[in-house]
């Protein structure tokens, strides 16, 4: 949908560069949700400019090279993520808008920050917004900006340039049952295309047939996200630490939802809404109430002893908390956190994973990473844990630090989980938590 946004191209003349850049230079436009992220102050015309003059063909060349991490990757701190999602890395000797680009698999945030005033600078970006877009129309923008400029490369005389190369192969990939998946775990991992090892490709979709395509994507974006070197944990590694960490699990016995959630298709719901939606659901169903739950009855809810929620193993070397569905009823959950409060709330996040997650999966992973699937588990289990509305009652107006501690201790949560509550409803200001806008945009 061209309302949802837009890169528009208005060709200009340019006596220098290659001779793609002459092609394609452009007044390039970028618009979200009817707001120009290219809107500036062109100094040298002294007047606002929607759509600075810039090479519509870096641009696209950048899309194209880096469609997979920017249609896949969340938001991490790993090193170089900023290369392949923030524009200001194109370079070329151009003033490009400080737009961040990122996907949590379902929603794509463009961040744009306005840039600093500085007297030798002739274009200054003025827009600081973070709208949102369903990923599909992400996908439908770059398709028709970037067959744009290979037509007008074409219409210049200019073919088989490294724009179209490239393009070509993301085209087929994005339809190949084989080569598709490959690149999406790679794009999951941090990693572009073909500078993956293939043996740990290989490996996590053999496993997947044993766990889930979805689950072991998650896994695969944990690494992605923990600015960190290390691996996709195997079927066979994840199976051997339940055996020795985890606790005996019955999921066939944990609560089920009784009615589908009646609530917007993913893409145009945060993943927030959905978790509390969700968590909302249960407690009623589940006639809860609305005061704190106890560590058995959180317990039962996903079919394993309030031991679980208890009992820390000095052993546990894991960052990732899990439960595992496995033959003749030997359920596992691993836990990661060794304080309580932690083991409540991973405990619940895999109870949202079970209700939420995709159906098949013989695993539930709790992670670090910023996926859709992994907001809506922390949101679920907020929500679940201490319910927004009487949070905020409890609260009484009073947002002080001291107020929130009560209020978490109340509802044996921590600190963080009361004041996520109160960013995701916007009570609070997103600045209140670390790195608000990535991880509360989508």
């Amino acid at each position: 949908m061209k309302d949802a946004w837009e890169i528009t191209a208005g060709w200009e003349s340019l006596d220098r560069g290659s001779d793609e850049e002459r092609a394609c230079f452009a007044a390039l436009g970028i618009r979200a949700h009817s707001i120009w992220l290219t809107e500036g102050n062109d100094a040298i015309v002294n007047r606002l400019r929607q759509a600075p003059y810039l090479s519509a063909y870096d641009l696209a060349e950048w899309l194209a090279w880096n469609w997979w991490r920017l249609r896949w990757e969340p938001r991490s701190m790993l090193d170089g993520w900023d290369f392949s999602h923030r524009l200001t890395s194109i370079g070329g000797g151009y003033i490009w808008p400080d737009l961040t680009i990122f996907c949590d698999g379902e929603r794509t945030v463009l961040l744009s920050r306005a840039t600093p005033e500085r007297p030798e600078t002739p274009f200054r970006y003025i827009n600081q917004v973070a709208p949102v877009i369903s990923a599909l129309d992400f996908e439908r923008g770059v398709d028709d900006f970037v067959t744009q400029v290979i037509e007008r490369l074409d219409a210049m005389g200019i073919r088989d340039s490294n724009l179209a190369r490239i393009w070509r192969d993301v085209q087929e990939e994005r339809v190949d049952p084989e080569q598709g998946p490959r690149r999406k775990i790679e794009a999951l991992m941090g990693v572009d295309p073909d500078e993956s090892d293939p043996d740990v490709i290989e490996r996590v979709l053999v496993d997947a047939r044993r766990l889930g395509l979805g689950a072991m994507e998650e896994l695969a974006a944990d690494v992605g996200s923990s600015g960190g070197v290390r691996e996709v944990f195997s079927a066979d590694q994840l199976t051997e630490h339940a055996r020795r960490n985890g606790f005996a699990a019955a999921f066939d016995d944990a609560v089920q939802l009784a009615d589908a959630l009646t609530t917007p298709a993913r893409a145009q719901l945060p993943a927030w809404q959905l978790g509390a939606e969700a968590a909302k659901a249960l407690r009623t169903q589940e006639r809860l109430g609305c005061d704190a739950i106890d560590d058995a009855v959180l317990a039962a809810l996903m079919g394993v002893r309030a031991e679980a929620l208890m009992k820390t193993n000095a052993d546990a070397v894991l960052a990732i908390s899990f439960g595992l569905k496995q033959d003749a009823g030997d359920d596992r959950v691993l836990l990661r956190s060794r304080y309580a409060t932690g083991r409540r709330f991973e405990l619940a996040r895999l109870l949202g994973d079970r209700l939420l997650g995709k159906a098949g999966d013989a695993l539930y992973p709790a992670t670090r990473s910023t996926t859709y699937r992994q907001k809506a588990q922390r949101a679920f289990a907020a929500e679940l844990l201490s319910p927004f509305d009487e949070v905020t009652a409890m609260l009484d107006g009073d947002y002080s630090a001291e107020n929130q501690q009560e209020v978490a201790e109340h509802f044996k949560v921590s600190e963080m989980t009361i004041r996520t509550q109160l960013v995701n409803h916007r009570v609070l200001d997103r600045e209140e938590l670390e790195s608000g806008e990535f991880a509360l945009a989508a």
